[in-house]
């Protein structure tokens, strides 16, 4: 009996000390800092992914905007979208039928703010005004996002109060055509209308209930905010007949559902989720350079010099608002 005691206190002896790493060893497991430190890299690049992908849809809608009517790109565009994401996330959305349901009011303002509404004025604005113009008002979203923090309890301090005067300042020159004294098309306002909306959306996402997984809520979202836009798309019909499926129509309607729609939104999201959306807005404001010159490119839209400072003055504006989130 004392010899087996004796060797099972050595076993014991030998199985604390197994463990121990030599001095100076690395170890292969990622500390916390850099787990942190990869995720907000992925978090950043998604969020130019979006951006860039919006970039184009911006493009795309006004392209198409005077061959297919507002309403109806929009719920084709999510009908789309609908088919591309539902092989991936139909039956995870069955599965936490239960947990959309109890949080059903949460998901149903996601679906109006970032689906039915904001797209639907984007669409609006293109019969009256340039991507370009789509591309910079868009710019102002992030400064409301801010706005929207503030009306949280969050303090913005002055850097980024000076910021977001300077971005609107931008704004404004670039509406104004240079002058304080603005003379707003029809197009400008519902971009602004779309401006709050997705900044409305963002701000949701910061509260989305951690137990629904990314691809049921992106879907769910795309299910009601297609529903909530039925009604609208059979009066469309009804008063302004159906449009003609050309192959440009046909192409534009599968970009902005399947890549500004799906892949987009799902990319977005998650970056919000990684990074927050104050972070994620700072890639944001690349979009009116990526829209200036894509538009520029394949719809012939001239560069101006006023475009060009009021661009200036809006990404070094929104850029002193955002440098607290990038510390």
């Amino acid at each position: 009996m004392a010899l087996l005691d004796r060797v099972r206190t050595v076993r014991t002896a030998e199985r604390t000390t197994e463990p121990t790493a030599p001095t100076g060893e690395r170890t292969t497991e990622p500390t916390a800092p850099r787990r942190l430190a990869r995720g907000a890299g992925v978090g950043l690049l998604l969020a130019l992914v979006a951006t860039v992908v919006w970039s184009g849809s911006f493009v795309a809608t006004r392209d198409m905007a005077d061959s297919v009517p507002p309403i109806q790109a929009v719920f084709w565009r999510w009908v789309i979208a609908l088919v591309a994401v539902a092989p991936l996330a139909a039956r995870q959305a069955w599965r936490q039928r239960h947990l959309i349901r109890r949080h059903f009011g949460y998901v149903a303002l996601a679906s109006l703010f970032g689906v039915a509404l904001y797209n639907t004025l984007v669409h609006q604005a293109g019969l009256t005004t340039s991507a370009s113009n789509m591309g910079m008002i868009m710019a102002a979203s992030p400064v409301i996002m801010a706005l929207f923090s503030r009306l949280g309890g969050e303090r913005l301090g002055a850097r980024r109060t000076a910021g977001m005067l300077l971005a609107a300042l931008g704004v404004l020159l670039l509406v104004g055509k240079g002058s304080l004294a603005v003379d707003l098309t029809a197009g400008d306002l519902w971009m602004f209308a779309a401006a709050l909306s997705f900044a409305s959306y963002s701000a949701l996402l910061k509260r989305k209930p951690t137990e629904i997984g990314a691809l049921p809520f992106l879907f769910t979202t795309f299910v009601l905010g297609a529903l909530m836009l039925l009604p609208a798309y059979g009066v469309s019909l009804a008063v302004q007949g159906g449009f003609e499926a050309t192959p440009g129509a046909v192409g534009a309607l599968l970009y902005v559902g399947v890549f500004s729609s799906a892949v987009a939104f799902f990319a977005w999201n998650k970056a919000v989720s990684l990074i927050g959306a104050a972070r994620a807005g700072v890639v944001y404001y690349l979009q009116p350079v990526c829209v200036a010159l894509l538009s520029y490119a394949l719809l012939g839209e001239e560069l101006a010099l006023l475009g060009g400072a009021c661009m200036a003055l809006i990404l070094g504006g929104v850029a002193l608002a955002s440098a607290r989130a990038r510390t």
